[in-house]
């Protein structure tokens, strides 16, 4: 089998990772990215003139939408705002499918195995995203943990991303692995001497700053020669990403359901699932009684909690195809 040998750089769009303390300005930062798409898992942008999609309220619906930036190519930047809080997402979803209340329940280390794995074809689905030409940049809050080398005595602090804190997290190598760059924000300090016999000092300084190369205390890293220290200004990193041709809006889909027709009562995260498929009530009753689940007269707002988030919410693109394969006359 013969193959042909390529030579030179191979321009893609970047995979970024922007973390940091909260309040510092990730998400203004992000929001200067060429034609950025948000999907805020948290409320941050609200303050912001920006485009986003619906607050994803179950793992699911992150999926789906990250399906919509696929086919449609709304946006020249996807932006997850946290990913730390999508990662509880991730969680919740493990939980509701296992019959667990946390994710420690599955004992022996084996819940963070499953979410290492469902997070791993999450991060494939960007993947995804990134080769149909869009820019993905994920944000993340920080956290100061205590570290400890294998071959030092006694321990530091620095700061990491905010995912899961136990030591058995596999999440934060996996992300960090997977961009391009990772740039870590932080306010710069400086001591200064306040008398004469420089016994006395204080920290000062408020300028916003992001290191993008590896430090023993933080994680970053860059692909493009970036100096270590840079401020915390597009302006200092937009020559990476390079200009975007204007996308046309997608067309509206031809049906869909209104928020306004989802009966009171059902779970928000169902309803949210719901509404971007196009799914009526009618249609999940009648087939969750063909399954022999629930009878077809009980409303969904009377099914267990339980079965709304395991089995509906849990496998919703499976209730759906199961729904359209049987083109029931609603």
């Amino acid at each position: 089998m013969d193959f042909n040998i390529s030579t030179g750089k191979v321009h893609t769009a970047v995979k970024t990772v922007i973390y940091g303390a909260e309040g510092i300005g990730k998400t203004t930062l992000a929001a200067q990215f060429p034609s950025p798409l948000f999907i805020d898992t948290e409320g941050s942008t609200k303050q912001l003139d920006v485009a986003r999609l619906p607050a994803p309220s179950s793992w699911e619906m992150l999926l789906q939408e990250l399906d919509f930036v696929i086919s449609k190519r709304p946006c020249a930047t996807l932006v997850i705002d946290t990913v730390d809080w999508a990662e509880q997402l991730c969680i919740a979803d493990l939980c509701a499918k296992n019959g667990k209340s946390g994710i420690e329940d599955f004992g022996y280390g084996k819940g963070w195995e499953f979410e290492k794995e469902s997070f791993g074809k999450f991060l494939n689905k960007l993947t995804e995203v990134i080769n149909a030409g869009i820019n993905v940049t994920l944000t993340a809050h920080a956290a100061l943990r205590k570290f400890e080398q294998p071959d030092e005595m006694g321990s530091y602090d620095r700061w990491e991303m905010k995912l899961g804190s136990k030591t058995t997290n596999k999440i934060s190598p996996l992300i960090k692995e997977w961009a391009d760059i990772v740039l870590f924000c932080n306010y710069k300090t400086v001591v200064v001497q306040t008398d004469k016999d420089g016994k006395k000092h204080k920290a000062q300084g408020n300028r916003r700053v992001m290191y993008t190369q590896h430090h023993p205390c933080w994680d970053a890293k860059n692909r493009y020669g970036l100096p270590e220290e840079i401020p915390m200004e597009y302006a200092q990193i937009a020559q990476i990403y390079a200009p975007v041709q204007p996308l046309e809006t997608p067309p509206a889909p031809a049906t869909s359901t209104s928020a306004t027709d989802i009966q009171p009562g059902i779970p928000q995260s169902l309803a949210d699932l719901m509404a971007a498929s196009g799914i009526t009530e009618q249609q999940i009753r009648a087939a969750v009684a063909m399954k022999g689940y629930v009878p077809e007269d009980m409303p969904i707002r009377a099914y267990p909690e339980d079965f709304v988030s395991g089995v509906l919410v849990g496998a919703w693109k499976q209730i759906v195809d199961f729904i359209n394969e049987q083109k029931y006359p609603f």
